[in-house]
């Protein structure tokens, strides 16, 4: 813990380059401004180059040895398997959409379950990383046939994995950190990721297709370690949550706008892109909803559905 000279330290797995670690810099900075130097905070790029990735930062911060991580509901769901739902294949039309229900009643009662389980999730503050396309190596998707025998890498995340499998794909969970040289050594033949993460992270030196298929969204949500959260004087909480809430805002306009004009980047890197039809994956996802349902719970699949319409 760091309450005696409030420093404290920001973990993300992006790299130094990315806009997220400019965003989150910059926010920091105007907290330590805003409290006159009282409260400084170190954003390390990714996760401090810890070995174990995003899944070591989460048990960091679970354990107090790490402040601030951001980090996607998908993972998260290791521990608050609820925050998986933020990832609900198709559940989100747009980006104003996602917004509109992750600022809202569903995302309070996701913060509520990360609460318990010792996360304080920052009241909007979900900032974004985008609806996430397909990338292979030497072919594109054109439709869902396309996907079965497909090795492609995931996050750790379950719901992830049951997807691509659904889907008749082969699945391989890899953490951020060791998917270039996973692609690059031909360990799995595609990812998915939103274009932010193919450009700085440099994908397109590995990949050569991109398929646009919007088949789930993914964005990073602004945790603190509950029990450091709250030994942080009052005053300098009000400005942290004020100022997160503010650049979350400027952040997600900020690469909304980047993705959309990153797929003229990467064509130019020589990427080729297509519209895939994910309207192909639908059908064969029925028993994929069903199960997750269960795995959820009718309480919360009710209260997203009642913000972002029927799912499944």
């Amino acid at each position: 813990m760091a309450p005696a000279g409030l420093r404290y330290t920001q973990y993300h797995n992006q790299p130094a380059a990315s806009p997220l670690h400019r965003w989150l810099t910059e926010m920091w900075a105007a907290v330590g401004a805003e409290t006159g130097g009282r409260f400084e905070v170190e954003t390390c790029a990714q996760n401090n180059g810890i070995p174990g990735g995003d899944p070591a930062a989460l048990q960091l911060l679970l354990a107090g040895e790490l402040h601030f991580f951001t980090l996607m509901g998908g993972l998260i769901g290791a521990v608050v398997p609820v925050a998986e739902m933020q990832g609900l294949p198709f559940a989100f039309r747009s980006h104003a959409h996602v917004f509109a229900v992750m600022d809202g009643a569903f995302g309070d009662y996701l913060r509520g379950e990360m609460a318990a389980r010792g996360l304080w999730a920052l009241p909007r503050a979900t900032f974004e990383n985008g609806f996430r396309q397909i990338s292979t190596r030497t072919r594109p998707i054109r439709d869902a046939d396309d996907l079965v025998g497909l090795t492609i890498r995931t996050p750790a995340g379950r719901l992830f994995i049951d997807f691509f499998e659904s889907l008749g794909a082969k699945p391989r969970a890899i953490n951020l950190n060791q998917l270039y040289g996973a692609l690059q050594a031909g360990v799995v033949e595609a990812q998915e990721n939103p274009l932010v993460v193919i450009e700085f992270n440099r994908l397109w030196e590995v990949q050569r297709y991109v398929s646009v298929t919007n088949h789930m969204w993914s964005g990073f949500n602004l945790l603190a370690n509950l029990a450091a959260w709250k030994a942080i004087p009052q005053d300098v909480r009000v400005v942290i949550e004020r100022t997160a809430a503010q650049y979350a805002i400027r952040q997600r306009r900020d690469t909304d706008a980047l993705n959309l004009a990153l797929a003229e980047r990467l064509a130019r890197r020589g990427m080729v892109f297509n519209e895939a039809d994910a309207a192909s994956f639908r059908p064969r996802l029925g028993p994929f909803y069903a199960r997750w349902k269960t795995v959820f719970g009718t309480r919360a699949w009710s209260l997203l559905e009642a913000h972002a319409g029927p799912l499944g």
